[in-house]
Parts: structure tokens; C-alpha cells; sequence
């Protein structure tokens, strides 16, 4: 089964682009996004993904407003033979330039929610190390990541009016990840596994000249299984970024750190403090303040109707409003957010955004069940 890219000389394996190399029914090759106005004024997301064992091409775009509702779109097809088809009926995805410009539109639909959005970077691609955890034997997450840091510019419509998105006030990240992990309707069959937990914390940062990034993953005594801290250069303009796809120029520190605060009686943060510990020379402490929160079930993440990868049909759309401030923050779908942050180190500020979702018993925390909340 060919499709237009086995014209390039880009494969892997002997087999055509169209076959994963992995025949684990939850491989993926994922688009996502956000964008964040820098006073906490308006945050969005953006995700699109194919599943090529399930057959699945998804889409999504959300928004939220401070004091407002969140507007959500969701789409889903029969994904098509064509990776470069990246278009899920009123959504669709072009790469103007690669890892420099890309550019989003979702025309007008029942949601009520439209834009023609483009994303400028504004950093080189900067890989994440690879991500592989465990259930038992098997690999239920193995993927790689990079990500790049950039400005927004373009509208958005919602049902609460117009949203002008310009590079001077909008800042964003994009993430392109591919590999393996849990999407779709749960497998059967088989002997059941214990329940386990989840927790994970993503801090991309933007400073005046710079970026800073943490990834962590723990395991439910708060050992580490992944911790990455990351420094590189942010470039005035897209033109300004060298040639090429890396620059070479990220510093990567010997580990990061963590700790998190959290509001009573939920798994929110309130706050949060990141160490990024060099090689050599002093930590750098990083404390964030978060001042706008987005659901990102509204991207499909634990979503119970539009979770992703589920098979809706041939092609399906659909919307939804909710108040994020309403929401039960215990609810298996609630627990997974992104919140607009302000940064500091104690000399320089900066802006960006916390993602977190913790599921089960952390011991960091105090967290004992499935779903309790912090005590204090």
C-alpha cells in the first residue's frame, strides 16, 4: 500500500511508509498545539492525529477565555492512505514551511467556533529524550517527541465574539510526537492488570531570549522514570533561525526537579516550583503561578465520547461548551489540564504554561486512592 511520500527517500524499513513498523494496535503520529495571549487573556489548543491499526484521523481545537466558557470542536474520520491528508471535514492542518510555519483553519460549523490561525516558530526543533513506560511486559507508552517554540498570528470566532491573535502578544508551543501509547476504546481480553497510576508534568517556558523546558514522569513513590530539563536560544524572527532542523545549540541539564502545590481537596496545581540542575554550576529554581486553566479534555485527552482514537464513523463532528471553574476536578476526564502560568527565577519573568494529570496513588503528594484529592 503506497502512498505519495514513498516518492521521497525517507523509509525505515523495507516496508512503505503507509505500514508502522510496529504492528501495536495504539501506535499514533500526533500534531499539537497551543497558543496563549502573555497577559492570560485567551489560551487554545489544537491537536490532529492519525492511528494507522485503527484506522482513525482526529481532530480537535478548544478555547477558553478567562471568567468564560470552554468552546470545543471535535472531528473524526476514516483515516486516509495520504499522511500529507491532514483535513477532517471543516479542519485541516497545512505545513507551509517544515518546523518553520504552519498554518490552521477551521472554517464555519455548528460549534459555532472558526479560525485561520498560523504559527510562526520562533525556536529549532528540540528533541525530548524518548518516552517508554511499562505495564508489566509491555510497552504501553514508547514515543518520540520534539517540540518548537513560536509566535501565533490570525483570528478566532467563538460564540462569545472575535479573538485577533497577533505575534506580538501570542506566544505558543507545537509538540509532534509518534511511537506508542494508550488511545481508543480499551483492548479486552486477557488476564486483567492491577490498577496503576499516572503522573506527569510538562513545563515549556518563555523567556525574553531564551526557552526553558522540564519533562517528568513518576512512578506512584514519586521515583523518577523520566526527568529532563532543557535550555535553548529563542530567535527574534522565523528567518532568524538557522538553517537546518537543529541548531545544536540546547543545553541539557543533568536532571530537574519538581514540586508541586495543590489546590484543597483537588489534584490542581496552585502552584509550582521546577529546579533545573546543570551539569555543573548552580540550580536554577523556577517558580510558576498559574493564572488561566484549560481543560484539556477539550482536545480529547480522557474524553469519554470524543476520546482519542476512538472510532466515531466514516466522518463525525461535534461540539461542546462547559465552564472549566464548574467542573467536578475529580472526575477521571477533569483530572488532565494545561494552565497559562507566569514564571520567575528571581531575576528574569517569563510566561508559559504547566500541564499536568496525576491518576492513582502518589505518594508526593499524599495521594492514597484512584481519585482523592489533597488535604491540605
Amino acid at each position: 500500500m503506497l502512498n505519495k511520500l514513498d516518492d521521497f527517500p525517507v523509509h525505515q524499513t523495507p516496508e512503505p511508509l503507509a505500514h508502522p513498523a510496529t504492528s501495536d494496535r495504539n501506535v499514533y503520529d500526533r500534531t499539537w498545539f497551543n497558543g496563549y495571549a502573555a497577559d492570560g487573556s485567551y489560551y487554545f489548543g489544537v491537536g490532529m492525529a492519525i492511528y494507522p491499526h485503527r484506522g482513525v484521523l482526529d481532530c480537535a481545537f478548544s478555547v477558553v477565555q478567562p471568567g468564560g466558557r470552554q468552546h470545543c470542536f471535535y472531528g473524526s474520520r476514516r483515516a486516509p492512505i495520504e499522511r500529507t491528508e491532514m483535513q477532517v471535514g471543516p479542519f485541516r492542518l497545512e505545513v507551509i514551511e517544515p518546523m518553520r510555519r504552519t498554518r490552521l483553519i477551521l472554517e464555519d460549523n455548528a460549534s459555532g467556533l472558526s479560525c485561520d490561525l498560523t504559527f510562526s516558530a520562533r525556536t529549532a526543533a528540540i528533541k525530548e529524550a524518548r518516552q517508554t513506560l511499562y505495564s508489566g511486559p509491555r510497552a504501553t507508552m514508547d514515543s518520540t517527541r520534539f517540540d518548537q517554540f513560536g509566535r501565533w498570528s490570525g483570528v478566532i470566532r467563538t460564540p462569545d465574539g472575535e479573538i485577533k491573535v497577533g505575534d506580538d502578544l501570542c506566544m505558543g508551543t507545537k509538540d509532534r510526537s509518534w511511537g506508542v501509547r494508550r488511545v481508543g476504546e480499551p483492548e479486552g481480553g486477557g488476564a486483567p492488570n492491577a490498577p496503576g497510576g499516572f503522573f506527569f508534568l510538562w513545563a515549556p517556558l518563555i523567556w525574553d531570549d531564551h526557552i526553558s523546558h522540564a519533562i517528568f514522569f513518576d512512578g506512584q513513590r514519586g521515583e523518577a522514570l523520566v526527568r529532563e530539563g532543557i535550555v535553548a536560544p529563542q530567535y527574534a524572527s522565523e528567518a532568524a533561525i538557522p538553517a537546518g532542523v537543529e541548531d545544536g545549540l540546547d543545553q541539557r541539564m543533568a536532571t530537574a526537579r519538581h514540586r508541586v502545590a495543590y489546590v484543597p481537596g483537588t489534584r490542581l496545581a496552585a502552584s509550582a516550583e521546577i529546579d533545573l540542575v546543570p551539569l555543573e554550576g548552580p540550580i536554577r529554581t523556577i517558580s510558576l503561578d498559574p493564572i488561566l486553566k484549560f481543560q484539556m479534555k477539550g482536545l480529547g485527552y480522557g474524553h469519554p465520547v470524543w476520546g482519542q482514537g476512538m472510532w466515531k464513523g466514516e466522518l463525525e463532528i461535534g461540539h461542546e461548551s462547559f465552564d472549566p471553574r464548574q467542573v467536578d476536578p475529580l472526575a477521571p476526564e477533569n483530572l488532565h489540564v494545561q494552565q497559562v502560568v507566569r514564571a520567575t527565577d528571581g531575576e528574569r519573568n517569563g510566561i508559559g504554561v504547566l500541564e499536568q494529570v496525576c491518576i492513582g496513588p502518589y505518594a508526593p503528594a499524599g495521594f492514597t486512592a484512584m481519585l482523592d484529592g489533597a488535604k491540605t
